[in-house]
């Protein structure tokens, strides 16, 4: 409807699975480097789960499509079924034929005879098979138990049947359970499919508009596009739903921006729920009433015109262009040290001051407690640093005193140990809901979850089964640093971390080989367990800023 409005081919967020809109992100790129790996493996579990509408679907379509020749694929998708039914949909999509013994349907041993041998067969030919079961979280515990047995189908050197479950965070839950432990231990791999970054949310919109035949700047404010993010939790369906409906408003009331303002308003039109006050009337029209003046508009000459004068004549509020992921935040840090730089911070304690989190009550907290709103968060955690950061724009405060935000969808336990400073984690639940606490103390058992004044001992073992492996923190950027860090190591970082790599070298934590700063940078990657690539990524300097001594809160220190 508001396609032509725009100058563009065809509506760009439909929630229509049309494979030209693909848009892989990085978790959607390692997410599909999990079941292509699967696949090579001798066999087993591989997991994939993810939020609602953050696309396992997607990346299932991609699988499929790059699946290798010398494998066969069974797929599943209606997985509410008894175990008997389970293996006859099994034998039906490998297209292993069944017979009944008696006058009644064939029995599980019945199904299992014809299915081994039709999987010794495609051994014995150089072919994997392999099973995908979609919505698994709807699998019930006697059809995950003889999903196991299939896996005891074995010879001496692999297992026969490789087993891809893909389904929503419930189903992390449902294998944590003791009842469940078998099957867990199998499981060779899993990943946990996170939601967008802001960025990636940006790229997102910008792709799917693109491919619609957008150019140009986006027709959408850098305010709008920040709400897009916080609004939809950066989940691509959501996103989907709430750029279409802004898009169709901006058309029927004749905007030729999207604003916050406009994008609050189709927030509440699309997820029923409240978004920014309206600030006129034309903020207040109901989901109807913007449908209707569409439809009127689209009768008028103002679809004509806007599609061939809005791109020339509006200034640009947003761009296509991003900073590259593995280089310093583009944006700009005082070229000369502020005293923001220079903010007292808790002194370190002595060496034995470790956190003791004995007295503390036993976690999750309840779903109650969760901060909902990221701001919120950071807001929260810019208190570790001594910082007053507003609810509104937290990141933009914390870059006027030299800090920076950093986030990350697949952190480990092993992660929050090595990175050692406080954290946004986002935990799911149960069925109940999700939201975010900070992580302010770890020892080697437990780390101490808080919201507010409210703290809670959650054991390491038990974490995954609450957190979604969304991490979020805070960290100092190099003094002076001006934009990002360029592929020549030029400017005031350049120089702070070849300082710092010096010192680390002369401790002898580089080898002294490493000549150029680059070469530096690589060891200390490899050092550190880092893809070592030589860029400065903030994964990079986060680390650096540890071994080099930094003062910065950290986890394994007593919490204020």
């Amino acid at each position: 409807m508001y396609a032509a409005y725009f100058g563009l081919s065809q509506q760009p967020f439909s929630i229509a699975p049309d494979p030209r809109y693909l848009f892989m992100s990085e978790r959607h790129r390692e997410a599909l480097a999990h079941l292509l790996y699967g696949i090579e493996s001798g066999g087993g579990f591989v997991l994939l789960t993810g939020e609602i509408g953050a696309g396992k679907t997607t990346i299932c379509r991609r699988f499929l499509e790059q699946i290798p020749d010398h494998a066969r694929v069974a797929y599943i998708f209606n997985p509410k079924l008894t175990a008997n039914d389970l293996l006859e949909t099994i034998c039906h999509e490998f297209g292993v034929a069944v017979s009944a013994a008696g006058p009644g349907p064939a029995t599980i041993k019945e199904h299992l005879d014809p299915l081994n041998k039709h999987l010794l067969q495609c051994h014995a030919q150089g072919l994997h098979s392999v099973l995908i079961v979609d919505e698994a979280q709807c699998l019930t515990p006697e059809v995950l138990e003889q999903l196991r047995l299939l896996t005891n189908l074995e010879t001496n050197e692999r297992k026969l049947l490789q087993i891809i479950l893909i389904g929503q965070p419930e189903l992390r839950q449902m294998l944590a359970r003791p009842a469940l432990e078998q099957l867990a231990q199998r499981v060779i791999a899993r990943f946990h499919l996170g939601a967008l970054t802001e960025v990636e949310t940006r790229q997102y919109v910008a792709h799917r508009l693109a491919v619609a035949g957008w150019q140009g700047p986006l027709p959408m404010t850098e305010k709008a596009l920040r709400q897009v993010h916080r609004l939809t939790g950066g989940v691509p369906r959501r996103i989907n739903l709430l750029c279409d409906r802004a898009m169709l408003g901006a058309y029927a009331t004749g905007a030729s921006t999207i604003d916050h303002r406009l994008m609050n308003q189709a927030a509440a039109e699309v997820f029923d729920r409240p978004g920014a006050e309206p600030h006129s009337e034309r903020f207040q029209r109901p989901a109807w009433r913007w449908a209707s003046l569409a439809l009127a508009a689209a009768l008028g000459a103002l679809a004509l015109w806007g599609a061939t004068s809005w791109q020339r004549s509006n200034g640009a509020p947003a761009t296509l262009s991003q900073p590259a992921p593995d280089a310093l935040p583009a944006t700009p840090v005082a070229a000369t040290p502020s005293p923001a730089l220079a903010v007292e911070l808790p002194a370190a304690p002595a060496p034995n001051s470790a956190p003791n989190l004995a007295s503390l009550p036993p976690g999750p907290p309840p779903v109650g407690a969760l901060i909902t709103d990221e701001d919120q968060a950071f807001a929260a955690l810019g208190t570790f640093w001594n910082q007053d950061l507003s609810e509104e724009n937290p990141c933009g405060d914390a870059r006027q005193a030299g800090l920076q935000c950093y986030r990350i969808a697949r952190m480990t336990a092993n992660g929050l140990r090595q990175f050692d400073r406080p954290a946004l984690l986002k935990l799911h639940i149960g069925g109940q809901g999700s939201g975010y606490v900070l992580a302010t103390a770890i020892t080697d058992q437990a780390v101490e979850l808080r919201v507010d004044q409210q703290r809670w001992r959650m054991p390491l073992s038990a974490l995954g089964s609450f957190w979604s492996g969304y991490y979020a923190t805070l960290w100092r950027t190099p003094p002076g640093q001006q934009g990002r860090l360029t592929s020549g190591y030029n400017g005031p970082a350049a120089a702070w971390l070849a300082k710092q790599l010096g010192v680390l070298q002369a401790k002898g934590d580089i080898p002294a080989d490493a000549r150029t700063l680059k070469q530096k940078v690589e060891a200390f990657q490899r050092a550190n367990g880092l893809d070592a690539n030589g860029a400065a990524s903030p994964t990079t300097l986060i680390l650096i800023n540890r071994a080099a001594g930094v003062e910065e809160p950290r986890l394994t220190r007593v919490s204020p």
